[in-house]
């Protein structure tokens, strides 16, 4: 089984893009091509562009990274753009122990029962690579106390190690990669974007558990 194809597979059924047969198998084959081709045009769509899927190469995937990239991209794409000035990508991690999965509907449930009004985070990136909307970008969120106007945050599943109270960067390789995506889309987004920090930049706290500055993520702005 292809761990990197998997991923983008239970992406392209997250998106509404069905796999009926094989499902989330790993198997690049044509069930998965035709997702794909699918989504491609869809993206391909939103930007008003005409789709070309007839003129792509329909040869097994060998690798899914690009694939992956335009799928995150499609997330991005669906939201609304925001009329507020974004400035700055803030990554945060949700504090949970290594392998355990944990949904959008269950950090709103958290947040919404401090008294926010919905989700604190933007985008949550989820154990397999999956990138699920959390607020939408128009509304400023609620992740880093003083930094949260002109700024948009972004959150892995993870950051702490299985015993549930040591910080550590859990993050699998599907999450560094998507991730690098998330971060990619938005700043083509929004080209105002100048800045890629972490929550422990701004807060005496641990999260996200990796220092951004030191990290691939700080060299995708100028």
């Amino acid at each position: 089984m292809n761990k990197t194809v998997q991923s983008l597979q239970r992406r392209l059924i997250a998106l509404g893009f069905p796999l009926p047969k094989y499902g989330a198998d790993g198997d690049p084959g044509g069930e998965t091509i035709a997702a794909v081709n699918a989504a491609l045009d869809e993206i391909e769509k939103l930007r008003g562009v005409k789709p070309s899927s007839q003129q792509r190469n329909n040869a097994p995937l060998k690798s899914s990274t690009p694939q992956a990239a335009a799928i995150t991209s499609m997330v991005i794409l669906q939201q609304p753009k925001a009329s507020r000035p974004i400035k700055e990508i803030v990554v945060h991690c949700t504090a949970t122990p290594e392998g355990r999965d944990v949904s959008v509907d269950t950090i709103r449930s958290w947040h919404v029962g401090q008294g926010w009004k919905d989700i604190g985070y933007h985008y949550v990136v989820m154990l397999d690579g999956t990138v699920e909307p959390g607020r939408p970008e128009e509304q400023i969120g609620s992740h880093v106390a003083g930094h949260n106007t002109g700024t948009l945050g972004i959150v892995y599943v993870g950051g702490v190690s299985k015993d549930g109270k040591t910080p550590k960067d859990t993050r699998t390789p599907a999450q560094k990669a998507a991730l690098m995506d998330l971060t990619r889309a938005l700043i083509a987004k929004y080209p105002t974007i100048k800045k890629v920090t972490g929550h422990n930049q701004y807060s005496a706290k641990a999260c996200p558990s990796f220092d951004v500055r030191k990290d691939p993520l700080s060299s995708l702005v100028d």
